[in-house]
């Protein structure tokens, strides 16, 4: 089935319904070899959008991807590369945990060298930062828009009243505004993207490129038994997704949700996938995946989502 591609918000760009992440997976699980694999895989399915940030892997991922990027030498206007800052590289002042104007600026340059890039498509604000004024973090994002090196700025995890203040004081100076969120949202976690984003989709036209549509590897059904080796939650440092992975109550629910996956002759992440592309206010679904194999199948979801009747969504929601 062809790829679809939506509009990021209100704004001119658009991107395939389905992209490609790299948390977790890159430099972690997967070499600069694997990574151009399973990028050139994506990208002849019609994926245009791949997503990365400064802290995953502690700059490796981006290093991973630029590599592979070198390597496949696609045409730079035929896709789309992301990054985000917030936590930083290292450990003293102005250099964690901040989204102050110095740290922005340098983070910018920082990324752009490991990615090999002269700019990047999509630039996050990875988490809020309560110490700097919103003022001070907009007005570096439009500088770096403005400043050719990301084409457009957005956050993550933000709450709905901090994407309206960084909204309004851009509107207020003419500044770039902030285009996309990129918030967690599965069958497991919606409230933010269904409830509290909801006026903001209208009012400012925000985008979602949305991260974790399996809900860690919940929703793939591997952890039925346990947790498996080589998975995700028994990595070094990811102890912290046991308790959610494992839960009697969550795991329940995933075994129901398998029947209609079965029915709908689809894999449980398959129809994960779709349920979350299904929701008209999600631009971009990013996946994740240690082998091309599992890529391959993930990107067949485009074929569960006329599936998803009506009929068929109600049941899921009584699940």
């Amino acid at each position: 089935m062809d790829m679809q591609y939506r509009r990021l918000g209100k704004a001119g760009i658009k991107v395939s319904v389905l992209s490609l992440g790299s948390w977790v997976t890159f430099h972690n699980q997967v070499n600069v070899d694997s990574a151009a694999e399973m990028m050139q895989a994506a990208y002849e399915a019609g994926v245009n959008f791949f997503d990365n940030a400064e802290v995953y892997a502690g700059g490796k991922s981006e290093q991973v991807m630029g590599e592979a990027l070198k390597k496949l030498g696609w045409r730079r206007s035929s896709f789309l590369v992301s990054t985000k800052f917030y936590w930083g590289l290292n450990d003293k002042p102005n250099e964690r945990n901040t989204l102050n104007r110095k740290r922005l600026l340098e983070a910018m340059d920082g990324s752009l060298l490991r990615l090999g890039l002269d700019y990047v498509d999509l630039v996050f604000c990875h988490r809020p930062d309560a110490d700097t004024p919103i003022e001070e973090t907009a007005h570096a994002m439009h500088n770096i828009v403005e400043s050719g090196k990301a084409m457009y700025w957005g956050v993550s995890e933000w709450s709905a009243d901090e994407i309206r203040a960084a909204w309004d004081v851009c509107h207020k100076y003419g500044w770039h505004k902030p285009t996309m969120e990129q918030p967690e949202y599965n069958l497991f976690h919606r409230e933010r993207v269904e409830k509290e984003y909801a006026r903001l989709y209208e009012d400012i036209g925000l985008g979602t490129t949305i991260w974790s549509p399996l809900a860690s590897g919940l929703l793939t059904g591997k952890y039925q038994k346990g947790i498996p080796q080589g998975s995700r939650a028994a990595l070094k440092g990811y102890g912290w997704l046991k308790d959610d992975l494992t839960n009697k109550d969550n795991l329940a629910r995933v075994s129901k949700l398998g029947k209609i996956a079965k029915e709908l002759e689809c894999s449980l992440p398959q129809l994960a996938l779709a349920w979350c592309a299904k929701n008209p206010n999600v631009s971009t679904v990013i996946m994740g995946a240690s082998r091309v194999e599992q890529l391959r199948e993930n990107l067949k979801a485009l074929e569960v989502l006329p599936k998803l009747t009506e009929d068929v969504m109600k049941r899921i929601e009584g699940i």
